[in-house]
């Protein structure tokens, strides 16, 4: 079956479902309801470009959460109810985003080893930017970095499930995860200062 147009024009006003509804609805997409796949669109497609422009930047992430809704499409029908749709869906993105990053060839230049990876994000004065600061700043992380501050820190996976999903050693996650780590406070101490 063909996408729905509708599913790749930017999301309209309506109500979201409870719930409930969204579990029916998960039964009524995979027997190929287009009405039903668009309402769990609308709960998740937040959460799915949230976790696009965290691992990928800012450019990629609407195509990429595109990309990501067309392959739940696809695989729908593999759903088991094992967990929630939500979990489900988040477990797709986080492999279509590997993928994707596999095929740029990234994955070999991801352990950048560049200490001054931050030193061309401009600073801002203490405000209200701060997250905005914050997001430019992950952004700007060197990929592996990123990726494992992100799926660590952000979504909350241990070092073991991030090595199995990149197929690296949990002492490398680790490792990553503190460079990132100190990456971001000296860029966060930096713009305290000015």
């Amino acid at each position: 079956m063909a996408l729905p147009a509708l599913l790749v024009m930017a999301i309209g006003k309506g109500q979201q479902p409870t719930p409930v509804e969204a579990a029916g609805d998960v039964q009524r997409a995979a027997g190929g309801d287009l009405r039903a796949f668009e309402r769990l669109y609308r709960v998740h497609v937040g959460r799915i470009h949230s976790l696009c422009r965290r691992m990928m930047g800012s450019e990629e992430a609407p195509e990429l959460t595109q990309d990501i809704f067309v392959r739940a499409w696809e695989k729908i029908g593999t759903f088991r109810g094992e967990s929630q749709f939500g979990t489900w869906l988040y477990r797709l993105g986080v492999n279509v985003i590997l993928t994707r990053r596999s095929q740029h060839a990234i994955r070999r230049g991801r352990m950048n080893d560049d200490p001054e990876a931050l030193e061309t994000v401009p600073t801002r004065p203490s405000g209200s930017d701060h997250r905005l600061d914050f997001d430019r700043a992950i952004e700007k992380l060197p990929d592996g970095a990123r990726q494992i501050f992100v799926l660590h820190d952000v979504e909350g996976y241990t070092h073991v499930e991030i090595a199995e999903m990149l197929e690296i050693t949990a002492g490398t996650t680790k490792a990553q995860l503190h460079r990132a780590r100190m990456i971001l406070r000296r860029h966060l101490e930096g713009a305290r200062q000015t």
